[in-house]
Parts: structure tokens; sequence; C-alpha cells
């Protein structure tokens, strides 16, 4: 059974935090069932969410000012039921730091719906994009997370 779910990008300043805050909104009451965290594999400790990734969020009634970021560790790895990568190269990282964690641990975006997985299955990051990629990620998360709850069943 899934109870702790990981996200992971670089900095844990934009996409994984996102999409952690995204998860808990879409669970709804169901979100204390879970331990939702994000972490990034290059994340300097203890910075905020990026300025551009405040404005998305809040756009969708989320307030993520309060997150500080974490650098990925094998012991967060360990206790996650459930990974979801934002890159290739973050799912490697990952791998590298607990080879047994192939099995719960997925690209984010392989969870999106059919129709719409044909492009690439990294979600690329925004930083220092203009608020448009911002909102760009945000609805691949929408549509990514929607395909996840739907597989594992989360809102149960």
């Amino acid at each position: 059974m899934i109870k702790n779910i990981l996200f992971v990008c670089t900095g844990n300043s934009c996409r994984s935090v996102m999409a952690q805050e995204l998860l808990k909104k879409m669970l709804k009451d169901k979100a204390n069932n879970f331990v939702i965290r994000s972490a990034g594999t290059s994340a300097l400790e203890g910075m905020s969410p990026t300025t551009e990734a405040q404005k998305a969020m809040w756009k969708e009634g989320v307030d993520i000012s309060a997150h500080r970021s974490v650098r990925l560790t094998r012991e967060m790895i360990e206790e996650a039921d459930l990974i979801l990568a934002m890159e290739e190269a973050h799912r490697n990282i990952i791998l590298s730091l607990h080879p047994e964690a192939e099995k719960k641990t997925y690209l984010l975006k392989s969870f999106m719906k059919d129709s719409l997985k044909n492009s690439p299955l990294e979600i690329p990051d925004p930083i220092g994009k203009p608020p448009e990629v911002y909102e760009e990620v945000l609805f691949v998360f929408k549509e990514s997370l929607q395909g996840l709850i739907k597989k594992f069943k989360l809102d149960k």
C-alpha cells in the first residue's frame, strides 16, 4: 500500500514542490492519509520556491511560500513507497543512490493521459523562464497527477 510519496527534481524550488502541493490539493481530505514530500538532487538546503512557482500555485489557490528546499537523501528514497521524478536524469540519480528503488520510481509524466503522452516524458525545468512556462508545467502536473491518482487509487 502506498503511504509515502516523494517527488524529485533538481533544486526543489519549482517542479517537485509544485507537484507535491498540487497532489495534496487534489486529494483534499485524503491527503492526510499520506506523507507527501519533495526533494532535489542538487538542492541548496533552505531555499524558498521561486517567485514564478509561487505565483503559478497561488492561481491554483495553493500557497507554497513556506516551503524550503531539501536535498535528496538515500533515506528518503528508502522510506518512499512511490517516487516520482521529473526527468530521466533524476531517476538515474535516485537509482544510483538506491538501485533497489527501481520498481517504485517513475517519471511523473508517464501517468499522463495517453493522448498527451506522445511528447517526451520529461517535465522541463521552468526556472528562469516566463510565467507561461510555469502554467504549462502546472497543466502537465494536473494531467499526470490525475492519472497517478486513478492508477494507484489514491483517492479511495
